[in-house]
């Protein structure tokens, strides 16, 4: 698959040059998803156990150690796009842990 908007992930990187396990989190997601071709849902929950999936365009929230990021998979063209990377209380505060809240957010945005 093809990562979109990695930018987001090596600006947090840089921020977090401390946090080791961060770091090898961060690293192991971009392999994940840049060496496999997802084409359905259950390929990708295969390899990521912590693919959430909170909207049915194809958004997922995975855990990458202490963060958490929006990402769009576009299965038919093998994209995935960062659209959000924050904290888990970023995230908490963010998105209530709301699925109506997430679905707000998105419109909102214009990513629906």
């Amino acid at each position: 698959m093809r990562l979109l908007n990695k930018k987001l992930l090596i600006k947090l990187k840089n921020k977090k040059k401390g946090n080791k396990s961060l770091l090898v989190a961060i690293d192991t997601f971009i392999g994940d998803v840049t060496l496999n071709l997802f084409s359905n849902p259950l390929d990708l929950t295969s390899i990521r156990k912590d693919a959430d999936n909170v909207h049915s365009d194809g958004f997922y929230f995975f855990d990458i150690d202490t963060y958490r990021l929006l990402v769009l998979i576009e299965f038919k063209t093998s994209d995935a796009t960062i659209v959000w990377v924050g904290s888990h209380a970023e995230y908490e505060q963010t998105f209530k842990n709301n699925k109506k809240t997430i679905h707000r957010w998105l419109k909102n945005r214009e990513w629906i």
